[in-house]
């Protein structure tokens, strides 16, 4: 069937963060597909694919040289997502449905590991905020990309 807009704008987000941080002459003519269902989420679907999804190119990539089609695996570093938000003047992170449902402004933020910005989506429902707000919103979500880049490595661990 017909892929909806919705399905359509994270794809694109997905596919830039996973392109942000991959070597694209190195990977050479090849398409990777990345298939990713979020089966259990309290909150950002779209940040918890980004973060899957990274894992999900590092495990085929390093298949890839694994089975010699590749010399090295063309990632330059790890990529991950989160989720801040603004409720009644408190910065929250990582944001529940709830949370997100009734906070006055919500970001999601696309970091590297080397503190790289990828993408920076965020809007209010209420009043405008002060750019100040944004500094603050990118501080905690860097710091609370720190757990998601340790789960990442975790992972990779125990892929191999």
């Amino acid at each position: 069937g017909k892929i909806s807009g919705r399905s359509q704008e994270i794809q694109r987000l997905i596919g830039r963060s996973l392109r942000a941080i991959t070597d694209l002459v190195a990977l050479g003519e090849r398409t990777v597909n990345i298939d990713c269902d979020v089966i259990q989420a309290d909150g950002g679907t779209r940040t918890a694919a980004i973060t899957g999804a990274y894992v999900a190119l590092n495990q085929a990539l390093q298949m890839l040289v694994k089975n010699r089609v590749l010399t090295q695996v063309p990632l330059l570093c790890p990529v991950a997502a989160i989720s801040v938000g603004i409720l009644d003047g408190q910065l929250l992170l990582d944001l529940c449905y709830e949370e997100d449902f009734a906070a006055d402004v919500d970001f999601n933020v696309v970091l590297t590991s080397q503190g790289g910005l990828v993408e920076i989506q965020g809007a209010t429902e209420a009043d405008p905020f002060p750019r100040h707000q944004v500094d603050e919103v990118l501080s905690l979500a860097s710091r609370g990309m720190e757990d998601l880049f340790r789960f990442q490595r975790e992972a990779a661990q125990g892929i191999q």
